[in-house]
């Protein structure tokens, strides 16, 4: 009843609505600044922005001890670490590198690949994305990519994560928004998006 009463007032009715304006404008004035600062990062191009490419070493005559390997994490059996090698979850060191001496450890492995540089398996993908001679076509990729990949893949450090990130699915990997262009080869590496299969 005194609530009611109180609400009721002028000059309570106005003290909510001045704040509910103030609340507006300041959520308001926030939302600007981080939109402007969104925008100013995606107009900043990094021209000098270079990817540290993996060069190619053999485990068993390298002077190099990997202490630590990162790996693909997501596979349910299988796994890539970053020097291009698949291996079955079991065979995982603790280190994350793929243990090189276990049978189903294999190096730059492109099963399951077609000539497009489309897979049907996302390990196999990193993995065969991952050949030094697959190089100059992931930087032809980067050079031509339009304005919002260079975007996203301006957060990529090294060849590993950039094989991580251009395996992925994208939407040049689907068509009509819900069905896969080629369903048994849906993780692409290459320049070209998979083949149009008919439905």
């Amino acid at each position: 009843m005194v609530l009611r009463r109180l609400l009721r007032r002028r000059w309570v009715l106005g003290v909510v609505l001045g704040l509910s304006l103030l609340y507006f404008v300041t959520s308001t004035l926030k939302q600007e600044e981080r939109t402007g600062r969104d925008r100013t990062l995606l107009q900043t191009s990094e021209s000098d922005h270079h990817i540290a490419w993996r060069v190619k070493f053999n485990l068993g005559n390298s002077s190099r001890q990997i202490t630590q390997c990162r790996n693909s994490i997501q596979g349910k059996t299988l796994l890539t670490d970053e020097l291009g090698y698949v291996c079955e979850r079991k065979d995982l060191l603790v280190n994350g590198c793929c243990n090189v001496n276990a049978p189903s450890s294999r190096q730059y492995i492109c099963k399951s690949c077609l000539p497009n540089g489309c897979c049907s398996v996302y390990e196999y993908c990193v993995s065969c994305c991952l050949q030094p001679d697959k190089q100059p076509l992931l930087e032809r990729f980067l050079n031509r990519a339009a304005e919002g990949f260079q975007n996203l893949f301006t957060a990529v450090e090294d060849h590993f994560e950039l094989c991580l990130a251009k395996c992925r699915t994208s939407s040049q990997s689907v068509q009509h928004e819900n069905t896969y262009r080629n369903p048994q080869a849906k993780y692409c590496y290459g320049e070209s998006p998979p083949e149009l299969l008919p439905i």
